[in-house]
């Protein structure tokens, strides 16, 4: 019999989780999901991967068995990795960084994906998460062996209390290297035993919150592992053990063993060359009876989970619909809103449908976008798909609140943002001199992270195909918001991933491309953030760029400043103050992201780190798509124009098309 490869990896996925589960009982291993995950290849999982890298000569460790360190901008509270490792003082200093580095390999094998993750083993606990740690009690574990004492609790909890007691004191006294006591005591109700006693709290806790965490340590104990011969408890602050032996055999501590499963060692016969009294043909019979009953095990395994699968996917269905409906406004109530959609209200036209303001009857401001009527799509799948992309939630992008459905009508609305649309502020006369060089520093960096959030961190996968100063929205405080990510599905283009026959966008944000050959991908919104970037530092439009008084694209005359080294010519000229470097640096980001070849654009995880790491050095760039000379930029404009007449489809303001596909 054949095994089919779905069966072959529920095999291995079952052999695997009996490793994991077996390591975990070994190493006491606790995956946390209260910071969330990650997504691979990250801002996190970048900082996790140099933290695990860095243990292997790292001169974080004092000395003292205690380690603490973080890794990530300051500033970047979500994807900033910290780290804290604490092992025996006793231990040798290269010992306890070798259990560190096989701490940390399975805890990142056993809690894939995670922020969050802790483990301990008789000699040392290591941590990692995105958030900083003090003082905590949990999350925690206890062991102890299955032998106990012959004498009573009362007694052995009275002479367990005083030791303990005598070892938080001397442990909660220490400085900041170490916190950390042991001690042995003969027991006054037995002349032939004693016990011995190790605690020991990470050294930046106070006298008091050391004291306080090995005192829960010790109740913790005497709750799970009343009477028994030896026990041990860890938190996240401390820990603490205890054994009791004979006193003519003092208790001692191994040197520490090997932190992966031991691998049995063969049983050697005892009986000399005895002849076997089990016969060929039944060891054959046993092994047939063992494959088969293995094979059948399988089968039903494989065949239990394809019907929850499918059970799983009716349920998922269902709960897709039920949220959707729960998204759905009445049309009434939109029509009430916006005043029976008055021109009063009209907030802009766009290529798929007119904007409009509404206010709700508790005085909400929303915006509604009343869709054109030529989708072929169905209304439930229309609400699904409004369900989908209404998950999608992240500060630096338009929340879409829901949708409505009237007869013929599809409506979708959409949170309200106060100060309008990007483009009015750096192309308009007045506003542009409200965004000094800080705003506008902090636009470029949201517009990044709302990017990142749809390209690698969202439940989707998508791509904007669409990114320019007017789809970029300005809340109260300034903050940016990508708008228009979500319509592509809606509107039921004739598209497929990564190729569409129906080129939609703006000349002068799209990449080459996608205007010559309709393939498009992450680095086709790269080459749009870049257009956007170069013109939010000039304050000048890349489709009408000029140049004392000439016509001239924005990338060419930045790539020929570039050349120069007068790229401050760019910079527009009422930035007076504000970081001249981080004006030069986001040049430099620009040119790389508008660059010819796709593969040597940045991805926008790359953009985020070369934005906030202000120590990174950056590549020097190549020459951008489109570059042109003065002389045949008539020649380009004349293709543009022969292009839109054909095959191009031009955005206006509010349009925008996205590739969504699920994680």
């Amino acid at each position: 019999m054949v095994f089919s490869s779905f069966g072959f990896g529920i095999f291995l996925s079952i052999l695997l989780l009996v490793l994991v589960i077996i390591e975990a009982i070994d190493l006491h291993l606790v995956c946390s999901n209260n910071s969330g995950n990650y997504t691979t290849g990250s801002v996190y999982q970048k900082n996790l991967d140099y933290f695990l890298s860095s243990l292997v000569t790292n001169k974080s460790i004092n000395g003292y068995g205690f380690y603490n360190s973080s890794f990530g901008q300051d500033d970047d509270v979500v994807d900033k990795v910290h780290a804290i490792g604490l092992c025996r003082p006793d231990l040798n200093a290269s010992l306890g960084l070798n259990i560190f580095k096989d701490s940390a390999h399975n805890l990142t094998r056993a809690c894939p994906n995670q922020k969050e993750a802790i483990i301990w083993n008789d000699y040392c606990m290591l941590r990692y998460s995105n958030r900083p740690f003090h003082f905590e009690l949990s999350p925690s574990y206890n062991q102890s062996t299955t032998g106990s004492l012959s004498s009573s609790d009362v007694d052995f909890n009275s002479e367990l209390e005083e030791l303990i007691g005598v070892l938080k004191t001397q442990a909660a006294a220490g400085d900041l290297r170490k916190k950390f006591a042991t001690e042995t005591k003969r027991v006054t109700y037995s002349n032939n035993q004693s016990i011995s006693g190790r605690v020991q709290c990470i050294p930046v806790l106070s006298e008091k919150e050391c004291t306080d965490c090995l005192g829960e340590g010790l109740r913790q104990l005497q709750k799970c592992c009343n009477g028994m011969v030896s026990a041990s408890f860890g938190n996240p602050s401390c820990n603490l053990r205890y054994e009791v032996f004979s006193s003519h055999d003092p208790a001692k501590y191994d040197e520490p063993r090997a932190l992966s499963p031991h691998t049995p060692t063969s049983a050697k016969n005892s009986g000399g060359n005895k002849k076997s009294s089990t016969s060929a043909g039944t060891i054959i019979i046993i092994a047939m009876a063992t494959v088969v009953s293995f094979l059948i095990l399988i089968m039903s395994i494989c065949t239990y989970l394809r019907v929850k699968y499918k059970r799983k996917r009716i349920e998922e269905r269902a709960e897709e619909i039920k949220s959707a409906e729960a998204l759905q406004f009445d049309f009434r109530s939109i029509r009430a809103a916006t005043n029976n959609f008055s021109e009063a209200n009209k907030l802009g036209r766009g290529g798929f449908g007119i904007v409009y303001r509404g206010i709700l009857p508790d005085d909400k401001d929303i915006a509604v976008k009343r869709l054109s009527r030529d989708s072929a799509q169905g209304d439930l799948e229309f609400k699904t798909e409004v369900s989908l992309v209404a998950r999608l939630q992240h500060r630096n992008l338009v929340r879409l609140l829901g949708f409505c459905l009237g007869k013929n009508e599809k409506i979708l609305v959409y949170e309200f943002v106060p100060n309008g649309s990007l483009d009015q502020f750096i192309f308009g006369e007045v506003k542009r001199a409200h965004l000094d060089w800080d705003v506008r520093y902090k636009i470029i960096v949201g517009i990044a992270r709302g990017l990142l959030y749809l390209h690698e961190d969202s439940r989707l996968k998508i791509i904007h195909r669409d990114l320019k100063a007017s789809n970029i929205l300005l809340d109260a405080d300034m903050n940016p918001k990508v708008a228009d990510f979500g319509m592509a599905r809606l509107f039921d283009l004739d598209q497929s991933q990564g190729e569409t026959r129906r080129v939609v966008g703006t000349y002068g944000y799209m990449a080459p491309e996608y205007v010559m050959r309709g393939q498009f991908s992450v680095k086709s919104d790269v080459f749009s953030f870049g257009v956007l970037v170069l013109e939010i530092v000039s304050g000048q439009k890349n489709s009408s760029f000029r140049n004392r008084g000439n016509v001239e694209d924005l990338l060419s005359y930045a790539w020929k400043n570039w050349r120069a080294d007068t790229a401050s010519n760019i910079i527009e000229p009422i930035l007076s103050s504000g970081s001249r470097t981080e004006m030069m640096r986001c040049i430099n980001i620009g040119l790389l992201c508008v660059q010819q070849n796709i593969a040597d654009r940045p991805t926008m995880t790359s953009v985020i780190l070369m934005l906030t790491g202000n120590s990174l050095s950056l590549p020097v760039p190549s020459q951008p798509a489109f570059f042109m000379g003065a002389s045949d930029f008539s020649k380009v404009v004349e293709l543009d124009q022969a292009q839109s007449s054909s095959s191009v489809q031009k955005s206006v303001n509010e349009a925008s098309i996205t590739e969504l596909s699920p994680r």
